[in-house]
This record gives structure tokens, C-alpha cells and sequence, in this order.
């Protein structure tokens, strides 16, 4: 009886500092916080410094979004507000994606007509995909970013 008593004295420390260890190796809410804004300004950052450009280019920042985007979904946070917040900008970053995707197929398809009548109206109706696309992506997916953003960076400045 002794010697039974004796193995739980020695176990209920042990379990008790590995309790506390492995609690003390997750990872803090600020930490979660770096990686998920470092993530969403890498794609803030691609969309400043590309936008306007080429075709071409356009179609890879179409592709470097959506990699944005994985990128924000391997973040695998812990903290259910930051869950929330990987959430919402995988959906914008992926909106955003579309949109530039869509309106440089558009663009291409100008470079590609004719100089005739229909040519002509195939360039017309790309630039109003363009302006459509492009028009839609900024008023909802950008003002939707800044607003998260502005709520992102309130609840990380919050004490644990």
C-alpha cells in the first residue's frame, strides 16, 4: 500500500510540469497575430505594387493572391478570434484573386481584336468586364480588408 501510494505522489508532479510545459509551447496570441499580419501584408504589398500593370502580370498577381491565400490557410491558428479573422481574409484574398483574374482575361482579349466593327465591340465589352471587375473587387474585398484589418490590429493590441 505504501508503495502504491508513493507512485502517485511521484506522477501527479510529473503530469503536472508536463501539463505545464506543454501549455507554456503553444503558441501566445501575439505570435498568431505576427503570422497572420505578415501573411496579409505580403498580399496587401503584391496588390500595391502590381496594380495597373500588364496582362501578364496581372495573371501572375491573380496567382501569387490565391498563394496568398494557402499561405493564410496553413497559418493553422489556435485562437478561435484569429480563426475568424484567417477566415474573412481567405475570402477576400480569393475574391480579389477572381477579379484580377477576370479582368485581365479581359484585357487579353483586347490585345487579341481586330480592327474592325467587331473588334471594335469585343474591346468594348472587355473594358466594361474590366471596369466591372475591378470596380467590384475595390468596393467590397478592399474596404472589407481595411475594415478587418482595423479590427485585426485592435484585438492583437489587446492584453491576453
Amino acid at each position: 500500500m505504501l508503495m502504491l501510494f508513493s507512485r502517485f505522489t511521484v506522477i501527479a508532479p510529473v503530469s503536472l510540469s508536463i501539463a505545464l510545459f506543454i501549455s507554456s509551447c503553444s503558441e501566445s496570441k501575439i505570435s498568431q497575430c505576427q503570422r497572420l499580419i505578415t501573411v496579409v501584408n505580403e498580399g496587401t504589398s503584391l496588390i500595391d505594387t502590381k496594380k495597373g500593370q500588364q496582362v501578364s502580370t496581372s495573371l501572375q498577381l491573380s496567382k501569387d493572391l490565391k498563394n496568398v491565400t494557402k499561405s493564410i490557410q496553413e497559418l493553422n491558428l489556435k485562437d478561435p478570434e484569429l480563426k475568424e479573422f484567417e477566415l474573412s481574409f481567405i475570402k477576400i484574398f480569393d475574391k480579389l484573386s477572381e477579379a484580377i483574374a477576370k479582368a485581365s482575361n479581359a484585357l487579353g482579349d483586347t490585345k487579341t481584336a481586330e480592327a474592325s466593327s467587331d473588334g471594335r465591340i469585343k474591346i468594348e465589352k472587355a473594358r466594361k468586364e474590366i471596369d466591372s471587375a475591378l470596380t467590384t473587387a475595390a468596393k467590397t474585398a478592399g474596404k472589407e480588408s481595411d475594415a478587418l484589418g482595423v479590427k485585426l490590429n485592435s484585438y492583437c493590441s489587446q492584453p491576453q
